[in-house]
């Protein structure tokens, strides 16, 4: 009854469930895998002291920016020179503005600093001056943006003096000297009084660290990649059963073989439209009489 499964055809579909399944239950192991690591990640950061009351390093220290330096503060000595403002950053569900300078270092290369941050729009409200001369900042420790960030604005066409998104890529293409692939973000208001209308912006956890919404799409591929599994092998079987049961049709005569069945069919639907005809025929009556037919003609 089960000769069929050696057949060409059954060779191919049998060949695809073979390997289906097998990858429908890797891709699903892997998504599960990468939700555990996201879990995993995410208690060892609660676990972990907040970065912000640890001791102070120097910035050189503590690059390159990964989840264990992210957050930590970070001392760099410079003067400040480009001064740049980020649209469309919100705190406190506010909307606002970064207001962010590039603090040259000694050996030429500039580090991002976000003063704070202001409400209202960029360009339309006054911004506090940067401390003149050398000074020396700490803040918390970033790793630069990227378009997944929250608030960034990739599309471009932004207004001279306006940075959509902090990374050194970004900032390549507004001056003529090297950027440090990092940033800082000051916790508190500047000494001086020259900050003070603006207000610290928080450092942000370092991504991969919490159980965020993508944390819990890996969840979800991973029920679907098993679904999926679950699916071939139920198709196959239910594949495997009509196949067996038309064989076994065959076999008791129930149902003609090969090109006896397709002659039945046509016999079978020919029988119907006779019939059809038949009763087409009875509904319209009597066909009218000719002359010729008439009695006595």
């Amino acid at each position: 009854m089960y000769r069929f499964l050696l057949t060409p055809r059954w060779w191919g579909i049998n060949l695809f469930v073979v390997l289906a399944i097998p990858f429908c239950v890797f891709m699903g192991t892997w998504q599960l895998g990468r939700f555990e690591d996201r879990v995993q990640s995410h208690e060892q950061a609660e676990q972990q002291p907040d970065p912000s009351t640890r001791a102070a390093k120097p910035l050189d220290e503590l690059l390159p920016v990964d989840k264990v330096t992210s957050g930590r503060p970070a001392t760099a000595t410079g003067t400040y020179a480009d001064q740049l403002l980020v649209p469309g950053r919100e705190l406190d569900d506010r909307r606002g503005f970064y207001v962010l300078n590039l603090l040259r270092t000694e050996g030429g290369k500039a580090l991002p600093v976000v003063r704070g941050w202001l409400p209202g729009t960029a360009g339309s409200v006054p911004v506090p001056a940067a401390p003149q001369g050398e000074v020396t900042v700490t803040g918390d420790l970033q790793a630069s943006e990227n378009i997944h960030s929250d608030g960034v604005d990739a599309r471009g066409g932004l207004p001279a003096g306006q940075l959509g998104m902090i990374s050194a890529a970004s900032l390549v293409n507004l001056v003529d000297y090297d950027v440090y692939d990092a940033w800082v973000t000051l916790p508190e208001t500047e000494a001086g009084g020259t900050g003070g209308a603006m207000q610290p912006v928080p450092a942000a956890a370092p991504a991969g660290s919490g159980l965020d919404l993508k944390a819990f799409q890996n969840l979800g591929y991973t029920g679907e990649w098993f679904v999926f599994a679950a699916f071939v092998l139920f198709m196959w079987f239910r594949l495997v059963r009509r196949e067996a049961e038309a064989a076994r049709d065959i076999a008791l005569g129930l149902v003609p073989e090969g090109g006896e069945a397709g002659e039945a069919e046509e016999a079978g639907e020919a029988e119907e439209a006779g019939k059809a005809g038949e009763a087409g025929e009875a509904e319209a009556g009597p066909a009218p009489r000719t002359p010729e037919s008439a009695p006595g003609s």
